[in-house]
């Protein structure tokens, strides 16, 4: 493995860092290596899943890791994780990938007393970052937990997150934990607009707001329209069941 601080300290004094670029130079030591890394990746919805998994499937194993206890309400919550699922099983059909499905427990409590004063910070402001970290913390120590090579986010598909920050975080994170941190800008390279082809090719649902409910109160959603089309969706669906073939195995225990 190649810790992403090898790579950034042999770049100039103020450089402003391609994380692309430097998630490729970690690729290239995968191959002259022969290794094939195993990936936690942390995804907030099946759309940043689309073009994520396949960028990085090219060279590496990938599961998936819905931890997103800042989705407001829990059955919408439960509507993108079952629309996840459904993306990474028809994935996996369509490319003979073997991707897997981990999730974390649903935990809003958690969430608000971590964000707890900064309710009514901006968007993109400290309010997320506190949010990316809580995120990238769970992510982390469950990359320990279950023996993964690396940690990361596909939150830096997204033209409206700071990948900047995301990254920031992610090698923050890093110092805490026996596990390295993939930096990662996957909207580079056209990657934002894959992604909504994939979405369109896969017919994905695509939300409209980041999950937390401030996000959503600054951006006027109806919260209870939300409730009431995700309540509809999964009226006749198992979020446990229906796929549970992708959720993810280790040591003879399903996850």
């Amino acid at each position: 493995m190649i810790d992403v601080n090898e790579i950034l300290s042999k770049m100039q004094a103020n450089q402003k860092v391609n994380y692309d670029r430097v998630m490729q130079e970690m690729v290239k030591h995968w191959q002259v290596n022969d290794f094939r890394p195993q990936i936690l990746m942390h995804v907030c919805c099946a759309p940043c899943s689309t073009y994520t998994l396949e960028y990085l499937t090219q060279w590496a194993d990938v599961t998936i890791y819905f931890a997103n206890s800042n989705i407001h309400p829990k059955v919408e919550y439960e509507r993108r994780s079952y629309v996840t699922q459904k993306f990474v099983h028809d994935f996996n059909q369509h490319t003979g990938q073997k991707v897997q499905f981990l999730s974390a427990d649903y935990e809003p409590n958690e969430y608000f007393k971590t964000v707890h004063g900064l309710e009514k910070e901006p968007e993109g402001g400290d309010r997320c970052r506190v949010c990316y970290d809580y995120r990238l913390d769970k992510t982390a120590t469950k990359a320990v937990q279950l023996g993964f090579d690396y940690f990361g986010s596909a939150l830096t598909i997204s033209p409206h997150k700071n990948s900047k920050t995301i990254n920031a975080v992610g090698i923050e994170v890093q110092k805490l934990y026996d596990t390295q941190y993939l930096p990662s800008d996957f909207k580079k390279n056209q990657g934002y607009k894959r992604s909504v082809d994939m979405c369109n090719e896969y017919d994905i649902y695509r939300q409209c707001y980041c999950g937390c409910v401030f996000a959503a109160q600054s951006q006027g959603v109806d919260l209870v329209q939300v409730k009431k089309e995700a309540t509809q969706f999964m009226a006749d669906k198992d979020l446990e069941k229906d796929y549970s073939h992708i959720r993810f195995v280790f040591n003879g225990k399903e996850y």
